[in-house]
């Protein structure tokens, strides 16, 4: 059967690649008792290809039932699908026939499978590769032959990397997988599935079906649609049961997309339950920058106050003294080792020294200069303080306008008078 009839017999509509892809492959594969996964998102239509494949093999004669995994209780999943003996657990009050029992030559659609208990995936296992099952409570060996057609919205991969999903029945399932492209990647589609859910509503409550602008045809293609399929749905009924005008403009269509999701762009796929803390690599990261930036501050702090004095070589002779603190900033790397981490804190680099090659006055009166003007320049700290007074005092102790003079932000000022203990000059 080519996709075209598929496509009119089950009612699916469009003509994405992606989607005219899975339908070929459900159709190859009907044929055989071969076991399928079908991948895709929530609301994406999984279930319809489990029907395509149950409807197009030697089985259509035959039952057929979807069961949600993750709608069952972790403790009666097993049950449900496999039956239990009277007594088997409180409420058993007679023996039960299980869903792999009842559709025994058929087709069970298991959908949402990543939510199996690991229990249960043991007993499923068995079944997909021998036909065998054991009823709880029991210890007879039954058997059965149904095909099994599994779908997810998870990655099972990872899962199975977690330990919460059986590698072995992964691989049993995944003989053949399919999957089902979401909504916001089949284009056009999107618009002919409005036109459908619009005249299905037309027809039931007998109403003039909607109809979009162009402008709100756009919106309609670029928008997301997170829920898929359903939310499609929902979005198209709830325009035609609002509006009164059945033309839909722009303005009009955008008061019913969800504000949180009205951003056209495209989104990065992510992975569920992912952690958003920061590691103590992270923070070491920023410790060691913000101490770069702090450096950088004092180094221009010092220099402005010492050029301004017209002292270049005690500047040179501070830095020179002060050396340790300005070295290998740019050369240092943080190491996977925490530990190692740590030890870079206690001697935290800033800038690499040529930064701080200043060029040299060779002035003859300056350099026979008697030894006490040379050595009456003051330490680093005495006379940044100074400096920070000068600017405080000059701007009314206005620390904003002080930090913006001195070249440094107010978050370094107020630490700087904090620790000098400036507060009330």
């Amino acid at each position: 059967m080519d996709i075209q009839s598929v496509k009119l017999r089950f009612g699916i509509i469009g003509n994405a690649p992606a989607l005219n892809h899975a339908i070929e492959v459900a159709a190859q594969v009907a044929s055989t008792d071969m076991t399928v996964l079908i991948t895709g998102e929530s609301g994406s239509g999984k279930e319809s290809f489990s029907k395509i494949i149950h409807s197009l093999s030697s089985r259509k004669h035959g039952d057929f039932i979807s069961i949600n995994c993750g709608a069952i209780p972790e403790g009666t999943i097993y049950s449900e699908l496999f039956g239990h003996e009277k007594g088997a657990f409180t409420g058993a009050s007679e023996p039960r026939k299980g869903y792999f029992e009842e559709v025994d030559g058929g087709t069970i659609f298991l959908d949402e499978i990543g939510e199996m208990p690991l229990q249960t995936q043991t007993m499923l296992l068995r079944v997909l590769e021998n036909g065998e099952f054991i009823r709880m409570g029991s210890n007879k060996i039954l058997r059965t032959d149904v095909r099994v057609v599994a779908a997810t919205n998870v990655n099972l991969e990872k899962a199975v990397a977690e330990g919460k999903f059986r590698q072995d029945l992964y691989y049993r399932l995944n003989t053949v997988p399919i999957y089902v492209p979401p909504l916001r990647e089949r284009g056009e589609d999107i618009y002919l599935l409005f036109r459908k859910f619009a005249a299905d509503f037309s027809e039931k409550h007998r109403v003039k079906p909607i109809a979009l602008m162009p402008e709100a045809k756009m919106m309609l293609i670029k928008f997301r649609f997170p829920g898929n399929i359903r939310q499609l749905k929902n979005l198209v009924d709830q325009i035609s049961v609002l509006e009164y005008e059945r033309t839909i403009t722009p303005e009009i269509f955008r008061k019913y997309l969800p504000k949180e999701q009205t951003s056209f762009l495209p989104v990065l796929a992510e992975e569920k339950n992912t952690k958003t803390d920061f590691t103590e690599r992270d923070i070491l990261y920023k410790l060691l920058f913000d101490m770069k930036n702090d450096m950088d501050e004092l180094k221009n702090l010092v220099m402005m106050m010492l050029k301004k004095e017209g002292n270049i070589k005690s500047a040179n002779h501070l830095l020179q003294k002060h050396s340790h603190l300005f070295r290998n900033m740019d050369d240092f790397s943080v190491s996977e080792d925490t530990s190692t981490n740590k030890g870079l804190l206690l001697n935290a680099p800033t800038v690499q020294e040529e930064e701080y090659q200043y060029e040299k006055i060779e002035d003859v009166t300056h350099e026979e200069a008697p030894r006490e003007e040379q050595e009456e320049s003051l330490s680093l700290e005495d006379q940044e303080k100074e400096l920070i007074i000068k600017a405080l005092r000059k701007n009314n102790n206005k620390r904003k306008y002080a930090a913006q003079n001195l070249g440094i932000s107010e978050r370094t000022l107020y630490r700087k008078i904090k620790q000098y203990e400036l507060e009330n000059i």
